[in-house]
């Protein structure tokens, strides 16, 4: 780092709750990012401790790890380059290495943002709450010095590979080598994906499975050339879901750029829920949980996800709770609870074996293994999962968000309808059958719409009804 007195820096347009992300160049640069790794070792304490750093295929990511390395070195940490990893990847490195980790992501992002994901020893999240905001103060301190001062000797910095062994330990969790055979078409948008499926599902590393996989954009290419990486988008869904129906495919996988979050596809080209998918693997964990002598295992869901979740667990003999919606909070209660497995209706999905931390692969592994076990279509399986009709997350750009919820409020209270207020306002009919939220944005101008009913009609009445009323 060079001696810089005239600028003062402010990081907080790119110190977000739960992580940092910025436009390279402007609220990103490798002198930010190597104050942050040597705040980040101040603050986690970690000098004479081993610290993991990794990236994504953005171009800038490289760059930004061996940044962070630099200044994580200087404050007394021995780094391990992971150099090219997926997020899960860290926290997989996270867990089993029980040692604190960073890795360059912007996720979904456009390909001009570049971001840092941080975790403490045990894939233990880190969020404004928990020490982010400390290591933007010292960063900031170090940026406006204009010198990161030396930690008695210098760390050493190394690197190391853990895509075998996390292959290696996701396949330990989900045996697949039984699987009847299946045709998988994944569609990894230029990201992360396109480095882990040929390792996890693929024989690049280990032995083969009785998987045929149909690779879309397995090129890493941080500039994504064909489509964004952000699967919760459906135009970005389309390429995969045209190449299903084209492979006479069993399955469809979409993963995000850092590859933490998957979507699934059925053989007819349609999506399958993230509702359906956290009620298909709540049902093998819950399954498993109990045969290895667990009593009403714990099921986390946050309160977006469809109701057949919490309806499924109690049949299934577990215990569903409900929370509000962001990784840090079903993060949080996973750890309180003991729970065994967590979804939200984003498609991140948690697992009490992979250190409480969200993992897009081994969510997709448990779904092929619950195809690969009977002989029915996914279409059919997932029917099991959808009993009701949802109208997808709708977005309404509107400053007076409390107003648009005080008339919606004002106009449905003369009916049966009990209002809770977890996360915005969850509005339940009290014969069952619908109920909806309204939650505001905390970084835009958005009050976000989420309706669930028994069938088609009851669910667009609704709908249209609450618009008109944020709207008006």
């Amino acid at each position: 780092m060079t001696s810089n007195q005239t600028k003062t820096f402010d990081l907080s347009a790119s110190f977000k709750a739960y992580d940092v992300r910025g436009i390279v160049g402007e609220s990103i640069t490798a002198e930010i990012v190597e104050a942050v790794g040597a705040a980040f070792v101040d603050v986690l304490d970690l000098a004479g401790q081993t610290v993991l750093v990794g990236g994504d295929m953005r171009p800038s990511s490289p760059e930004f790890s061996r940044a962070f390395a630099s200044g994580a070195a200087t404050r007394g940490a021995n780094v391990q380059l992971l150099d090219l990893i997926s997020t899960d990847e860290l926290y997989y490195a996270c867990g089993a290495l029980n040692a604190a980790g960073a890795t360059f992501t912007a996720s979904h992002n456009p390909a001009e943002y570049n971001g840092i994901k941080m975790a403490k020893a045990g894939a233990v999240p880190i969020s404004s709450e928990t020490g982010l905001k400390e290591i933007q103060a010292l960063a900031e301190d170090y940026l406006n010095a204009g010198t990161i001062p030396a930690h008695g000797t210098r760390g050493l910095i190394s690197v190391r590979d853990v895509l075998k062994d996390y292959s290696k330990y996701l396949r330990s969790l989900v045996d697949l080598s039984r699987s009847r055979p299946l045709k998988v078409v994944v569609d990894a948008g230029n990201g992360m994906a396109g480095m882990t499926t040929p390792a996890v599902l693929g024989d690049t590393l280990l032995a083969k499975l009785p998987l045929e996989i149909i690779p879309l954009y397995f090129e890493l290419d941080g500039s994504f050339p064909n489509h964004p990486a952000n699967p919760l988008e459906p135009e970005n869904l389309r390429d995969l879901q045209a190449a299903v129906v084209e492979h006479g495919a069993d399955i469809g996988l979409a993963f995000d750029g850092d590859a933490d979050r998957c979507f699934v596809i059925d053989e007819k080209g349609e999506p399958v829920s993230p509702s359906a998918v956290t009620g298909m693997v709540a049902r093998r964990e819950i399954a498993r949980a109990i045969a290895n002598g667990e009593d009403n295992p714990t099921i986390i869901h946050n309160l977006l996800t469809s109701r057949a979740v919490p309806e499924l667990v109690a049949r299934d003999g577990g215990r569903a709770v409900r929370t509000r919606v962001g990784h840090s909070f079903i993060k949080a209660v996973m750890a309180a609870e003991g729970a065994v497995f967590g979804g939200e209706h984003s498609a991140h999905f948690y697992f009490r074996d992979f250190w409480n931390a969200d993992t897009g692969m081994l969510a997709a592994m448990h779904v092929l293994a619950a195809l690969g076990e009977q002989d029915g279509p996914l279409s059919e399986l997932g029917r099991e999962y959808e009993p009701y009709r949802s109208s997808g997350e709708i977005n309404s750009e509107i400053e007076d968000k409390a107003g648009a919820v005080e008339r919606v409020r004002a106009d449905f209270q003369e009916e049966d309808v009990e209002v809770d207020h977890l996360d915005g306002s969850t509005f339940i009919a009290a014969d069952g059958s619908y109920w909806f939220n309204l939650r505001p944005s905390n970084t835009e101008p958005f009050l976000r719409l989420n309706v669930e009913a028994t069938d088609l009609d009851i669910m667009e009445r609704v709908r249209d009804r609450v618009l008109a009323l944020v709207r008006g």
